[in-house]
């Protein structure tokens, strides 16, 4: 008769060798051109570096080689999702420089199509990042709502993606007749499925057990790294520039900042991240009410105020809270029509550099739906 021997392995001395994993740069998951370097040991994430420049496109030297208003396409096409958001700070800038007055009209408008966009960002945003966890249809709802917004910009300005319509001093063309009606059709509608979401997608224990307690950004790491927009209130700070450095009309408007509460896990967790953007589109529906009643009738010029000529002379740096974080540009002229130096800074560029810190410890998935809760747009990181 053979004597069975047990047999103790201690797994603790086990040494096992690491792997590294490319993830991309052609990959859905990673919502662009971007590769990541991954070193695993067995599921679990011991570093990841991403890998960047892919969809570069020399936006800052097209710059210094384009009269100022040549460069609002290519500014267009740094945060393809924000085209509209992206016109605002630039503009802005050109305006302080050449001390240009905007009636409020114009910035009543500017600012519905910049919470309008802002919508329509956080519903990529809310949509994609429930595909990474897994969940298909609220994608289709949340897309099928975009639309509408998208309409309307392609009424305003021609285009789907790309709209070339905020200029400095005013706008591009006047508004059309139903543009209030359509903006207010919008926010009835983004409310109606943002309920729906909430049920079918947020409140969902599946969703909440892969998006809870992984990713935690704390406060100190999210301030060190630069970090913005939902990605940083996300952690709990209720820090929003259109209430701190008030643009536009914002400080005439009143409405709510969204920051994390870690309702459902651990603050500044992907979760927190996500219901942000969810919450923050309520608030963009409640100034689109507001600011619609001061946008002037379809006859109302809106081209008045816009210079023939384009010449700054000196350098600012202005900002706006667009939808993923803050963006602005440094713009240096010397009373040309072309600009010296114009500068991007990218709220993706800075958010994406903290992914290393926040993924380290958790498993490959999990690294997907925390790359997912950051919510980039290479384009504007590769600028």
């Amino acid at each position: 008769m053979i004597e069975k021997k047990e047999i103790e392995i201690d797994f603790g001395q086990v040494q096992t060798d690491r792997m590294r994993l490319n993830i991309g740069p052609q990959h859905p998951s990673t919502h662009g051109v971007l590769r990541l370097e991954v070193e695993l040991e067995g599921e679990i994430v011991t570093d990841v570096i991403p890998h960047i420049g892919y969809l570069h496109r020399c936006f800052e030297k097209y710059a210094e080689n384009s009269t100022f208003i040549q460069i609002v396409p290519y500014i267009d096409r740094m945060d393809y999702i924000s085209s509209m958001s992206n016109e605002i700070p630039y503009a802005l800038g050109i305006e302080k420089l050449m001390d240009i007055k905007v009636p409020d009209e114009i910035q009543a408008i500017r600012t519905i199509l910049a919470e309008l966009n802002r919508i329509a960002s956080h519903q990529i945003a809310v949509a994609t990042f429930g595909m990474d966890a897994g969940a298909f249809t609220p994608f289709l709802f949340l897309f099928r709502d975009r639309e509408l917004i998208i309409e309307i910009f392609e009424r305003l300005s021609g285009g789907r993606l790309l709209y070339n319509y905020i200029r400095p001093g005013g706008l591009m063309r006047g508004i059309y007749p139903t543009f209030v009606q359509d903006a207010l059709d919008v926010v009835r509608i983004v409310r109606e499925t943002n309920i729906e979401i909430m049920n079918l997608l947020i409140n969902n224990k599946i969703f909440i057990e892969r998006t809870a307690n992984v990713g935690i950004m704390p406060l100190d790491v999210a301030i060190n790294y630069g970090c913005s927009g939902p990605t940083l209130r996300g952690s709990g700070v209720s820090f929003d520039l259109r209430r701190a450095e008030p643009y536009l009309l914002y400080d005439k408007f009143d409405f709510d900042v969204c920051y994390g509460k870690g309702s459902v896990g651990t603050l500044g967790d992907s979760y927190d991240r996500n219901i942000v953007r969810v919450w923050e589109m309520e608030e963009s529906c409640k100034i689109i009410e507001q600011a619609v009643k001061m946008v002037p009738d379809a006859s109302f010029d809106v081209r008045a105020t816009v210079p023939k000529k384009i010449t700054p002379k000196g350098e600012i740096y202005t900002k706006a809270e667009n939808p993923k974080g803050e963006l602005g540009f440094y713009i240096v002229g010397d009373g040309k029509n072309k600009p010296n130096r114009v500068k991007g800074r990218s709220p993706s560029f800075v958010n994406l550099s903290a992914l290393p810190s926040i993924s380290r410890g958790y498993m490959i998935a999990d690294l997907i739906i925390i790359l997912g809760s950051i919510d980039i747009v290479l384009g504007e990181i590769d600028r």
